[in-house]
């Protein structure tokens, strides 16, 4: 896999049906590991270790609907009272970050209501607040304070 724009890790790889996965802390088990993994995998030990983000506030590939539509949230850290406090959508490495990336994320912002929303591709990062005020960019992600 490619180097990121994001702090290396001990990461686990091992091959499992004849393709490489890599462990994920959050859900316990190793997972496919494509370039869009590799990315959130990356992410998630970066708001752990760089961030102070508890492991147990974390749902990964967790539901969600719509418009009646079943979506998929890549990272969904709650905060200490169970509410969605950041959500982080991961893109693969070669996808670039545009109005289309930041139009998905903010059609789950509509859902979930998280107080701040990110967006990635392993090179590019983006946080943001969205209000009815608007969208304002953060110039860092929000360190987890308990």
């Amino acid at each position: 896999m490619e180097s990121l724009n994001l702090p290396p890790f001990a990461h686990k790889v091992k091959e499992l049906y004849g393709k490489p996965h890599i462990y994920d802390l959050i859900r316990r088990k190793f997972v496919a590991l494509t370039p869009e993994e590799w990315v959130r995998q990356h992410f998630i030990h970066l708001l752990i270790s760089h961030y102070g983000y508890p492991k147990a506030l974390f749902a990964v590939e967790t539901g969600l609907y719509y418009n009646k539509l079943a979506k998929r949230s890549d990272i969904m850290v709650l905060s200490t009272v169970g509410e969605p406090f950041l959500l982080v959508e991961c893109k693969a490495p070669h996808i670039a970050l545009n109005e289309g990336t930041l139009a998905q994320i903010g059609r789950y912002n509509f859902t979930l209501r998280p107080q701040y929303l990110a967006v990635t591709n392993g090179h590019q990062h983006y946080c943001f607040t969205a209000s009815s005020d608007g969208i304002r960019y953060l110039d860092d992600f929000p360190v987890f304070l308990r």
